[in-house]
């Protein structure tokens, strides 16, 4: 019985852990369209950092500007820039601002894994992290 509780206790605890790992998703669904996007000079391109741009987020009944800032590259995964999108209904939605695997998009694109134009079966080096 003692075991039992020590097995239950250590995946609880496993549990929490994985949760403070996860990244945070902000969502919003608004009736009220955000205002213009600010102008924002992109500094240069940085080794192994993606800059992830300005946006809008919605707090409580007001949007406040999130400066853009460097996010460490995370290998396999491609960043989706914060954006707000408007429905058929009118409404508008907060999307991207996420990572997202490099192979779910690479099924879309006819198996180019490193997005070089050249559909893997042809080519040399399909997963060539070099990519332009």
């Amino acid at each position: 019985m003692q075991g039992k509780s020590l097995l239950a206790a250590a995946f609880a605890a496993a549990l929490m852990g994985f949760g403070a790992a996860a990244q945070a998703q902000y969502n919003a669904i608004v009736s009220v369209a955000p205002p213009p996007p600010r102008h924002e000079v992109i500094p240069a391109p940085r080794e192994g950092w993606v800059w992830a741009p300005g946006h809008y987020e919605l707090r409580g009944n007001d949007y406040v500007w999130m400066e853009g800032h460097w996010l460490r590259e995370r290998v396999g995964y491609e960043y989706r820039e914060p954006r707000w999108v408007q429905r058929a209904d009118g409404s508008w939605v907060f999307v991207g601002n996420n990572w997202e695997r490099v192979e779910r998009h690479a099924r879309a694109r006819g198996r180019d894994w490193d997005g070089d134009g050249i559909p893997d079966r042809r080519d040399r080096f399909p997963r060539n992290p070099n990519r332009s």
